[in-house]
């Protein structure tokens, strides 16, 4: 009997715990503002990079390059996070925001093939063009209940 590789574990554990995030940024932003709510989520972020600055040993000397990659990725991840509760906050449904918002490996895809050279194989480019699909579909808005009644009985 083989057991689940670590990574198949960590992935796992990170879907779940993503999954019930998508819900609680919705409650969130339902009660606070898309602000508010990005400065605590960034002050959870801050809590767990100092237990792991306590807990765990790091290699503090980097070269600046790869420094500024690591800065910049936490940069992005705080617009994105904050670009999300706005999503949230101004209407949107977290079933969709969070299902769309989940499509950012295509962008990654997108990039990875025209800068780092890398190829997709026709399952994968396959695949990317349902991921797009599923996000046209997702995405449309069912009419609105306030539409007046000329146009509900298609006068």
């Amino acid at each position: 009997m083989s057991l689940m590789p670590a990574w198949l574990l960590f992935a796992t554990i990170a879907l779940v715990f993503w999954g019930i995030t998508g819900v609680t940024q919705k409650l969130s932003t339902n009660r606070i503002s898309s602000q508010l709510s990005c400065f605590w989520w960034a002050w959870a972020m801050v809590a767990i990079s100092a237990g792991l600055a306590f807990t765990v040993p790091i290699q503090w000397h980097l070269r600046p390059f790869i420094l500024a990659l690591s800065i910049l990725s936490g940069v992005l991840n705080g617009l994105g996070a904050l670009t999300s509760f706005a999503a949230l906050e101004s209407g949107g449904k977290a079933s969709v925001v969070i299902s769309l918002i989940s499509l950012y490996p295509l962008l990654t895809v997108a990039i990875a093939v025209l800068f780092l050279h890398e190829r997709l194989t026709p399952f994968q480019d396959l695949g990317a063009v349902m991921a797009i699909v599923a996000a046209i579909l997702l995405s449309i808005e069912a009419p609105s209940a306030t539409a007046s009644p000329e146009s509900q009985s298609g006068r």
